[in-house]
């Protein structure tokens, strides 16, 4: 049997170690052949393939990004974008796929099988942690220990120079990299795309923490809105599953508290650091394990699924049900750590 991998959307700590776990265990215990194909879904649209064997994924478990690259093509905005990728598919007789990637790619990935009997098996990818079905998506315990680490080295330079710094952190309309990251290194505000923010509480946040003679750390996700006004955005520009470039609130949120209560505010704009370098060790376990219980899926044809964390349990989970709906945060949790807020 050969089976074909690829990577998509927004590259992501632990790529490498599904990948891996995938070819080892289908090349060892099933015998089977795979193939790789680049930048995610542009790879079966164009026929473009790199031959995965067990050497080739030699070495690669604490790589980061992906040696598959990745990319945010959306072969249903291609012309014939799906007989593409069919004719393809039968012409290198593959005869399953597994797509690794979050909401956009495996929501191709979803239609793929089910409306057009394509077999797919989905792993979920994305350092948001904002896919349903899965209590956890790897990638996302590498970013939040990468911000956590930088709001650590963020308080000292605040309080060197008695400033209020804003780090902005990723996250798209869910606050779950804000919300853990914040908690973690001790920020004194924490705003998320769940909750519209009042400027004037911030500011009174951050009045109260000067008065106890510490300067104030907010944490922003990328997300977040004000209550009067519209999310802030570099540029108008979408991608071609129709996303907008986020960013830009942190900078707009500084100049709003230095406007307001007249103390210096600076931003840090963390980006796609938290996307880059070795992801953590819980990432690669559960990105390996992924793998495992993906290729198992293809072997009991079990597609259109997905695997999924529940618990400390791999199950499988219809691709549909993480793709409905974003998962954000609860309320109830965002309220427990408003006790350290100011």
């Amino acid at each position: 049997m050969r089976v074909g991998v690829l990577t998509g959307g927004g590259d992501c700590p632990g790529l490498n170690a599904v990948i891996r776990g995938i070819v080892r265990k289908g090349v060892q215990e099933y015998g089977y052949d795979f193939v790789g194909f680049r930048d995610g879904w542009r790879g079966p649209l164009e026929c473009d393939t790199v031959r995965l064997d067990i050497p080739a994924v030699r070495g690669i478990l604490p790589r980061g990004g992906t040696i598959l690259g990745s990319s945010r093509t959306n072969p249903l905005k291609q012309d014939n974008g799906i007989r593409r990728i069919k004719e393809n598919l039968a012409k290198l007789e593959v005869e399953a796929l597994i797509a690794i990637g979050g909401e956009d790619t495996l929501g191709v990935a979803a239609t793929l099988t089910d409306e057009y009997g394509i077999p797919v098996v989905g792993v979920p990818k994305t350092i948001d942690n904002d896919l349903s079905a899965t209590d956890y998506t790897f990638g996302f315990d590498t970013a939040v220990g990468i911000a956590t680490e930088a709001i650590d080295r963020l308080h000292t330079t605040a309080e060197s120079h008695m400033r209020v710094l804003v780090c902005e952190v990723m996250g798209r309309h869910a606050g779950w990299i804000a919300l853990h990251s914040g908690l973690a290194g001790g920020a004194n505000v924490i705003l998320i795309p769940e909750q519209r923010f009042d400027v004037d509480q911030v500011c009174a946040w951050i009045t109260s923490r000067f008065r106890s003679s510490y300067a104030p750390i907010v944490v922003v996700a990328e997300g977040a809105m004000p209550k009067d006004g519209d999310m802030v955005l570099k540029d108008q520009s979408l991608d071609s599953f129709g996303h907008v470039r986020l960013s830009g609130v942190g900078e707009w949120l500084a100049k709003e508290i230095e406007k307001r209560t007249g103390k210096e505010a600076r931003t840090t704009v963390l980006g796609h650091i938290q996307r880059g370098g070795t992801p953590s060790a819980f990432d690669r376990w559960l990105a390996t394990r992924f793998g495992l219980h993906a290729i198992e899926a293809v072997r009991d044809g079990d597609f259109g699924k997905m695997v999924s964390l529940q618990g400390t349990d791999i199950v499988r989970v219809p691709i549909g049900d993480a793709t409905a709906k974003l998962k954000t945060v609860d309320p109830k949790l965002y309220e427990e750590v408003g006790v350290f807020f100011g």
